[in-house]
């Protein structure tokens, strides 16, 4: 299973930092978002693309996680040379974490 199955993902940019919210599509998936989806995993996924910090923030009644990603657009979004290194191109990669029975690398 893929984060996508069970969430939709919310984007933004400001300069160099992206910014994520990952919802989950049920509230009984929240848990499973909280465990699964954690700094250090983005981190890995997003590796290539982030090289700064990932903070998480927890929104329980929402059954929401929003992540800060710092140095994550190649300098930001006017200033890259890099083409849809957007916040949006962000959130559309991170749902393709493996969560469940994933294997740690």
């Amino acid at each position: 299973m893929i984060l996508r199955d069970i969430a939709h993902c919310r984007s933004g940019d400001k300069g160099d930092t992206a910014n994520i919210s990952v919802i989950a599509y049920e509230d009984k998936d929240y848990e499973l978002l909280v465990k699964e989806v954690t700094p250090e995993r983005v981190a890995e996924h997003l590796r290539d693309s982030v090289k700064g910090t990932v903070i998480r923030y927890e929104i329980p009644r929402l059954g929401a996680l929003n992540l800060v990603l710092t140095h994550a657009l190649s300098g930001g979004v006017v200033g890259s040379l890099a083409l849809d290194a957007h916040g949006k191109s962000l959130g559309s990669a991170l749902l393709s974490l493996p969560i469940g029975s994933h294997t740690n690398n």
